[in-house]
C-alpha cells in the first residue's frame, strides 16, 4: 500500500471538499489510489445523504439573486436540520448557487433543477446537495423555488436576515421604491396583491364569524350581512398588499395603493418565503433523554 502522505489528503479534499479525517480514511480503504478513494467517497456521499432524507429540515436560509438588468431573479428556500449549519459559509454559497442557478436556467421544477449543473461550482445542484451533506453531517433540501422574468418591469427583492425574503415584480418608480415594497411586503406579509387573490374560503370564514359574533351580541337579524360585509373589508385591508397601510407612511394612514398612484407605479407579482414555514418541528426533551439514557445505564 502506498504511503498516505498529507499532500494526498490535502489534494482529496480540494477535490470532494470534505473532511480531512473522511479523506484520509478512504485513501487509507483505497490503499493510497486518489481516484478510486475519490469514487467512493462520492458513492458513500449518496448513501449517506439517503440515510438524511427522512430527517427534518425546518432550519435553513432564503437566498435570491436577480440578473444585473433587473429583469430576471429567483427566490430559493433550502433547508436543514438546526441553526448551526444553516449559519455555515457553505451552506449559504449552496443556496445563493441555487438561487442564481435558477434565476439563469429556468428550471421547470425541483427535480428538473436538481439535474442541472450548478453554477459557480462543479457538477449537478444534487451532487452538490449530497457532497454538502456529507460535509456537514445534515440532510439538507432545496425545498422551493420562484423564477420571475419580465420584459416591461423591472425586480426586487429583500433579505430580512436570512429567513425571510421577498421577490417582487413591479413596473414604474424606481429601485428605492421596489427595496421600500420588498420591505413592506416582509414586515407586513400580504396573502396577495388585491381581494382577488384571497381564498374565497378564508373570505368567508370571517364573514361566517362576524355574522355568528353579532348575533350573539345581540344585533338585529336586519343588520347581520352589514356587519359581516364591514368585517370582511377590514379583513381585506389588512391581508391584501394594496390594502395595507405603508409601513413608513409619514401620516400613517398612507396605503400602499395610494402610493403606488402618486409614484405611477404598480405590482404585477410578489413572492414571500419564510425558512420552515408550514414545516413541523420536531421538539427535543433532552431532559427525557438523559434520563432514559441514565436509567438504562443503571438497568
Amino acid at each position: 500500500m502506498s504511503e498516505i502522505t498529507a499532500s494526498m489528503v490535502k489534494e482529496l479534499r480540494e477535490m470532494t471538499g470534505l473532511g480531512m479525517m473522511e479523506c484520509k480514511k478512504a485513501l487509507v480503504e483505497a490503499k493510497g489510489d486518489l481516484k478510486a478513494a475519490e469514487e467512493q467517497m462520492r458513492i458513500k456521499s449518496g448513501a449517506k445523504a439517503s440515510k438524511a432524507a427522512s430527517r427534518v429540515t425546518a432550519e435553513g436560509v432564503v437566498s435570491t439573486y436577480i440578473a444585473n438588468d433587473g429583469k430576471s431573479g429567483a427566490l430559493v428556500e433550502v433547508n436543514c436540520e438546526t441553526d448551526f449549519v444553516a449559519k455555515n459559509d457553505d451552506f449559504a454559497a449552496f443556496a445563493k448557487n441555487a438561487a442564481e442557478t435558477v434565476a439563469k436556467k429556468n428550471p421547470a421544477d425541483l427535480d428538473a433543477l436538481s439535474g442541472m449543473a450548478i453554477v459557480n461550482g462543479t457538477g449537478s445542484v444534487e451532487e452538490t446537495r449530497k457532497a454538502l451533506i456529507m460535509k456537514l453531517g445534515e440532510n439538507i433540501s432545496i425545498r422551493r423555488f420562484e423564477r420571475y422574468a419580465t420584459t416591461t418591469g423591472r425586480l426586487s427583492s429583500y433579505l430580512h436576515g436570512s429567513k425571510i425574503g421577498v421577490l417582487l415584480n413591479f413596473t414604474g418608480g424606481d429601485e428605492a421604491l421596489g427595496r421600500d415594497l420588498s420591505m413592506h411586503i416582509a414586515a407586513s406579509k400580504p396573502k396577495s396583491i388585491d381581494a382577488s387573490g384571497v381564498n374565497p374560503a378564508d373570505i368567508e370564514t370571517e364573514r361566517r364569524i362576524a355574522i355568528e359574533k353579532a348575533r350573539e351580541g345581540g344585533k338585529p337579524e336586519a343588520m347581520l350581512e352589514k356587519i359581516a360585509e364591514g368585517t370582511v373589508q377590514k379583513f381585506l385591508k389588512e391581508v391584501t398588499l394594496l390594502g395595507q397601510v405603508f409601513v413608513k407612511a409619514e401620516d400613517g394612514k398612507q396605503t400602499i395603493e395610494q402610493l403606488l398612484k402618486a409614484r405611477g407605479a404598480s405590482v404585477s407579482a410578489f413572492r414571500m418565503f419564510v425558512v420552515g414555514e408550514g414545516i413541523e418541528k420536531k421538539v427535543e426533551d433532552y431532559a427525557a433523554e438523559v434520563a432514559a439514557a441514565a436509567a438504562a445505564a443503571k438497568g
